[in-house]
């Protein structure tokens, strides 16, 4: 993997964005933020599945009132996300969120972005600058088309309405539907500035083929080194966003918080019931903060040397699953209470990690 890009820090409440501090993964709630207890209730579910940041739309002065008692209860930072109203930006950040997703240039009166720039410093609240491929400036589309350059002019022309009023604690974001578009678009980015990038690919549909084109999107450009947090966008409810971009940073091993399960794929050699051992696993710890990389292999091919690779692991043999240790044989285990050691083995490293 390509060493990170360097970039600047901004600091999300407790949540460090940039400087090379681990990559943050956000959600955004689709509840009415004027409701909230549903809101903050939402809030709690996706930090529990591992948002460190999330965000909720605020489009008029009920959802400002509501912020306040959000903010102070949540378990996360929040942000909130605005268009065109400055008053709206102001009053969220007088209520006490963390972060504004705002685009300066959809503030008709420079006097207003000065306004809100003001408030920011005050509070120390970062801003987002969110480039959407559909929603570009049309002297831009007309120029470029629908093209990468066309999403990085959009970005650096917001971004330089908040420089000249003296801000730089900025986060910037260049998504679109289309992968290699938005691939394309954050590499050219950060080639230009050293502005923190949130990674995601937008509309990307529901779970299934919004997991895939996310992975591929947000994969992509993070093993290019490009990328300071991210959010996996999936049509429905958001609860399952979180999980997906826990996965993908585990998939490159950018998170090591959660267990990362290496399964074989089977085939006629298994001897253990793989998919059915690796549920079970999930359903027992699948939640909890536990770093290590967990083994499930079904036969002795590759089984052996793949589990001793793993902090601990199984690997299938005959009648028989063979338990494996940090590179030690452990001992053979009965395939019906093969989980149960295998979970009770998880715990003792839990308390004692360095055993």
């Amino acid at each position: 993997m390509t060493e990170r890009k360097a970039t600047r820090t901004v600091y999300v409440k407790n949540v460090a964005v940039g400087g090379g501090k681990p990559i943050s993964v956000q959600s955004m709630c689709n509840t009415d933020t004027g409701d909230w207890e549903a809101t903050l209730e939402q809030t709690r579910a996706l930090a529990e599945r591992g948002a460190d940041i999330v965000r909720v739309s605020v489009y008029d002065q009920r959802c400002v009132k509501a912020l306040r008692p959000l903010v102070d209860q949540s378990p996360v930072p929040i942000v909130a996300d605005i268009h065109f109203d400055a008053n709206l930006a102001i009053g969220a950040m007088e209520n006490g969120v963390h972060k504004l997703r705002l685009n300066p240039g959809n503030i008709e009166n420079r006097a207003d972005v000065a306004r809100v720039v003001a408030c920011a410093k005050a509070h120390h609240i970062p801003i987002r600058i969110g480039v959407n491929a559909g929603s570009l400036p049309k002297d831009l589309l007309d120029r470029f088309g629908r093209s990468p350059r066309a999403m990085v002019d959009a970005g650096l022309r917001h971004v330089r309405l908040l420089e000249r009023e003296g801000f730089e604690d900025i986060v910037v974001s260049l998504k679109a539907s289309d992968v290699p578009l938005t691939v394309a678009a954050c590499r050219l980015f950060a080639k230009q500035t050293d502005y923190p990038q949130h990674l995601g690919v937008t509309e990307a549909g529901g779970e299934g083929m919004g997991n895939i084109k996310s992975a591929i999107g947000i994969g992509s450009l993070l093993l290019d080194g490009i990328g300071d947090t991210l959010r996996v966008s999936l049509s429905g409810s958001p609860l399952p966003e979180p999980e997906a971009g826990l996965a993908i940073l585990r998939a490159l091993g950018l998170r090591r918080d959660r267990l990362n399960i290496v399964s074989c794929p089977t085939c006629g050699r298994c001897t253990l019931d793989v998919g059915a051992i690796v549920k079970e696993i999930e359903r027992r710890l699948g939640g909890e903060h536990l770093p290590f990389t967990v083994a499930v292999m079904g036969c002795v091919v590759n089984g052996p040397g793949e589990a001793r690779g793993a902090d601990i692991g199984v690997s299938g043999g005959g009648k028989e699953g063979v338990l494996f240790k940090k590179g030690r044989l452990l001992r053979r285990v009965p395939a019906a209470t093969l989980v149960d050691e295998l979970v009770e083995e998880i715990r003792k490293m839990q308390a004692n990690p360095k055993d």
